[in-house]
């Protein structure tokens, strides 16, 4: 499965290779004067420092992979290395070192990391390499280099662990480096086979080795790009300054916790500014987050303004929605988006110009936002981001010039801070937060909750908890590691179809997705394959999937475990559209057989059978005549839950 590549900004990355330094956007080195060349990175290209944490990441799974030695040689002591996340299925940095791309590591549903080694990165551990090779004859070298895979045939010898699957280094019986590939054969069948695929060779180029003698710091790089850095912060001070002169209500710092509202605050300061900081503790923040905030606001002595979600906005009402998904973000209704709401109307009643940490390097959708912008679910506030048009290696060579404290977090793994039990989060983040002290409390319920609805082991060890409907590329590769399908893993198999239906909701414009949505959550589990049919009355455009665990009509979504999606442009259509769907599903589940809306279908689409009204999808025509009086709709019990 190939994760298409998204360009949302322009590569600011270069290198001069006679200082063996990082430099952004200038075509000359400052410190030297010689000529720099791009670093042709994948896009998007939001390149970042590799901490410690990540270069004995990177070490340890070249030692396993390669062999002892091979972790100093991929990465020497003295050397700067960045990391650029790469799309993959899960999470995928590249790793660049003395100005070239020489490896990347791959994290794997149901295996974890790996590092995959370009050419090189190949050439950099060929001569420590004694683990993770095949041995090809010289006479298979010309065909690989005209990237033809390596057949069995051509094996001379291979280490004795390698299995299918594996990443490999393939070298000559001159130990030479040839290609990296990955193993189709174990090291025994590639030796005694003589025909078969034994590696798919992937990287096969010949390149000259890229290596430096010379070792640099960060103090180093720093000082190389400062008029760079300068150059920046000159532009978002004055942005800052024209903004507050034209907007006359007062102004704030929206401080996250994380390094790109951390930038932001730092650019007010240098603007001369000392704006409130406002802190939204959404209940589920690293206790480091937290305290992170109040030190700087200390630092400082800026006014934090800190506004807390309720103790159970969360666990409170996880009994009712399940688990949050990336398709059904009701947590950011009740955990962000209204604390940020009250925090706002309390506050500032008279409308806040609020700044924000928001990049276009992120996502396409704040890609496609302006720099200044109202924001839609807050009312009175008006956002503005001075770091637009910044990448993750501006901001933090901004913070490491300004010497400033930065999140605790970054060093442990994570690339962005949050909730740190985010739907949105890779596999590999909540490996990396497992370890946090307030993960046992989600780690808990997702036991709990699978125990009582019967889920699969899969469906919490690869967290499909984190989806609705998963992506094409998840079920995929949840086929190719089980055998099985997403659908069979997700099933909750123990469900109560008894009892009344009552509808809770959480709605709003999400902070964590463009426009308005609503996400609802029923009382019990309702038969999907019968509510199918009776939703042609909203609509014609119907989508189902082929085990009718769901409906879609119209940007509303219905799951046979009782969660529902409305999603619209404007707040007005995702409330009819749930309405809508929340009386179809009543009269579908709790019909009484009265036929009242039989008579009122002029097209006879509606009939009664078995004492229950079923529709005749190719007869109705979306009059919607026969949603009048309903003894299940007008008598049912009004319970909130």
């Amino acid at each position: 499965m190939v994760v298409a590549a998204v360009r949302l900004g322009k590569n600011h990355l270069r290198w001069c290779y006679s200082c063996n330094l990082p430099i952004l956007e200038t075509h000359t080195c400052p410190k030297c004067g010689y000529r720099t060349e791009e670093i042709e990175v994948t896009p998007p290209g939001d390149v970042r420092p590799a901490f410690d944490h990540d270069i004995q990441l990177i070490k340890s799974l070249s030692e396993k992979q390669f062999g002892p030695g091979t972790g100093d040689s991929l990465l020497p002591e003295g050397h700067v290395v960045l990391l650029n996340k790469a799309p993959s299925l899960d999470r995928m940095d590249e790793i660049i070192v003395d100005g070239t791309i020489i490896s990347a590591i791959r994290y794997d549903m149901g295996s974890g990391w790996t590092l995959v080694n370009r050419m090189q990165g190949a050439l950099r551990i060929g001569k420590t390499i004694s683990r993770g090779f095949v041995v090809c004859d010289l006479s298979a070298v010309p065909f690989i280099r005209d990237s033809k895979n390596l057949m069995a045939p051509g094996v001379v010898d291979a280490h004795p662990d390698v299995v299918p699957g594996d990443e490999v280094v393939i070298i000559d019986t001159d130990h030479n480096v040839i290609a990296t590939g990955l193993a189709r054969m174990t090291a025994e069948e590639m030796i005694r086979e003589e025909r078969g695929l034994a590696v798919k060779t992937k990287w096969v180029k010949a390149v000259e080795p890229r290596f430096s003698d010379i070792k640099t710091t960060w103090d180093e790089v720093i000082e190389a790009n400062e008029k760079v850095i300068q150059k920046r912060v000159s532009e978002a001070v004055t942005f800052i300054n024209n903004t507050i002169e034209k907007h006359d209500v007062p102004a704030i710092v929206s401080f996250s916790g994380g390094k790109d509202s951390l930038a932001t605050l730092l650019l007010t300061l240098d603007a001369g500014k000392r704006l409130p900081i406002l802190y939204i503790d959404t209940g589920l923040e690293f206790n480091e987050t937290t305290e992170h905030v109040h030190e700087i606001a200390e630092k400082y002595d800026l006014q934090l303004i800190e506004e807390r979600a309720p103790t159970d906005a969360f666990f409170g009402n996880v009994v009712q929605f399940g688990p949050p998904a990336k398709d059904f973000r009701w947590c950011c209704k009740t955990n962000k988006l209204g604390p940020t709401v009250n925090a706002i109307l309390k506050n500032f009643p008279d409308g806040v110009l609020s700044f924000i940490g928001q990049r276009k390097y992120e996502s396409e959708a704040r890609k496609a936002k302006p720099r200044i912008w109202k924001n839609p679910w807050t009312p009175g506030q008006t956002g503005a981001s001075p770091i637009q048009e910044w990448n993750s290696i501006h901001v933090w060579m901004y913070i490491f010039y300004k010497k400033e404290n930065f999140n605790v977090w970054y060093t442990r793994g994570l690339d962005r801070i949050g909730c740190f039990l985010c739907p949105a989060s890779d596999l590999s983040e909540l490996d990396i937060v497992s370890t946090n002290a307030r993960y046992g409390q989600w780690d808990s319920y997702l036991n709990e909750f699978k125990e009582q609805r019967g889920l699969s082991d899969e469906w919490k060890e690869y967290a499909l908890w984190r989806w609705k409907k998963p992506p094409q590329s998840i079920k995929d590769e949840v086929m190719r590691i089980t055998g099985k399908d997403t659908s069979e893993l997700t099933e909750q198999k123990i469900r109560s179809e008894k009892g009344p239906l009552f509808l809770k909701m959480q709605d709003g414009y999400s902070p964590c997705v463009i426009g308005y949505s609503i996400e609802g959550a029923l009382s019990r589990p309702i038969n999907i394959p019968r509510l199918s049919t009776m939703v042609r009355v909203l609509g014609k455009y119907i989508e189902k999937d082929k085990d009718e665990h769901w409906v879609t009509v119209d940007n509303i979504t219905v799951f046979g475990e009782g969660s529902i999606i409305s999603k619209a442009n404007v707040e007005a259509d995702a409330r009819k559209n749930m309405s809508k769907m929340f009386e179809i599903i009543v009269r579908s589940e709790q019909c009484v057989g009265c036929s009242l809306c039989v008579a009122r279908c002029e097209q006879g689409a509606l009939k009664l059978e078995n004492g229950v009204v079923v529709l005749d999808e190719d007869e109705c025509i979306g009059c919607q005549y026969c949603l009048g009086p309903c003894p299940a709709v007008n008598f049912r019990e009004e319970v909130d839950i």
